[in-house]
């Protein structure tokens, strides 16, 4: 087996810890949920990612960069990291609050059709003929899940809060494309400030909200391990394997996430997949991948 393959192997399996390390965050989050508040849980969480790229953005290129960054560009990264961030995490953690983990994963798995959609008025990139067809092999898994629709207690309240979410995150999608293609902030500098940002208007108002919580040693466990290992670790490690994977293998890869958290909301949150809810699942990840396949591409 030559070397480019054994290194291209290498990078896809990297991705797939990456892909089941994100995985793992709904198991997490919902057992820190047992005892920290949803929006103060996310303001902590990516607060603390934020501070581990402190050693890095401490480097003189970085510091020269943030003081050359221009009012309108500062206002850019100010509302990504409110819409991507306060918004988006915010509402994902209170969808999980209410709703059960592989509810909430299939309801962000909306995000690359309202992207898609969201393309065409915003930015002018128009879907493919292969996305229209995913988007519309999604609602058809969707329907699949969720059909007959009936909601228990505040899951009503947890799917308007997630479909808020995703419409936000969509948005944040949008944002984020929109600065980075300029190529005139550096990825570091735009996730540091970004995630700064946003998460500290999470904290402050989730401690506005609920006050400061006491949290216990083992959920601080849980909140340093999100924060370094599956977010900041993560999330670098994710964009060191899109050196070596391709743009459809990446999007394969990314759509495995609605599997495997399912198995794992099964062993460890005892959420149990009916038999309808899993052929929904698997049609819907299908047209989730086929619409990211073109955009992901580009």
């Amino acid at each position: 087996m030559s070397e480019h393959r054994v290194h291209h192997i290498f990078s896809v399996l990297q991705a797939l810890l990456v892909t089941f390390l994100w995985s793992t965050s709904f198991i997490i989050i919902k057992w820190g949920l047992a005892e920290i508040p949803p929006i103060t849980f996310a303001g902590l969480r990516y607060f603390l990612a934020s501070l581990c790229f402190l050693p890095f953005i401490l480097k003189r290129k970085y510091v020269d960069e943030i003081k050359e960054l221009s009012p309108r560009q500062w206002y850019k990264l100010g509302l990504l990291g409110f819409i991507f961030y306060t918004l988006t995490q915010g509402t994902q953690f209170l969808g999980l609050s209410l709703l059960p983990a592989v509810s909430v994963s299939l309801m962000l798995n909306f995000t690359p059709i309202v992207v898609a959609i969201m393309g065409v008025v915003f930015i002018n990139e128009y879907p493919s003929r292969l996305q229209w067809v995913g988007a519309f092999t999604f609602i058809i898994g969707i329907i699949f899940y969720f059909f007959p629709i009936s909601l228990q207690g505040n899951q009503g309240v947890g799917l308007m809060i997630m479909t808020f979410g995703v419409l936000a995150n969509s948005g944040a999608g949008i944002l984020g494309r929109d600065i980075n293609r300029k190529r005139n902030i550096s990825p570091v500098v735009i996730t540091f400030i970004s995630m700064g940002i946003g998460s500290i208007i999470l904290l402050f108002s989730g401690f506005l909200y609920t006050g400061i919580p006491q949290i216990g040693v083992e959920n601080w466990f849980y909140l340093i391990w999100l924060a370094v290992v599956n977010t900041a670790f993560a999330f670098t490690l994710w964009n060191h394997t899109l050196r070596s994977i391709s743009a459809i293998e990446s999007s394969i890869i990314n759509g495995t996430m609605l599997i495997q958290i399912a198995v794992l909301a099964w062993f460890f949150l005892d959420e149990k997949i009916t038999t309808q809810e899993g052929i929904g699942m698997g049609i819907a990840a299908l047209g989730a991948t086929l619409v990211q396949l073109r955009r992901s591409k580009s």
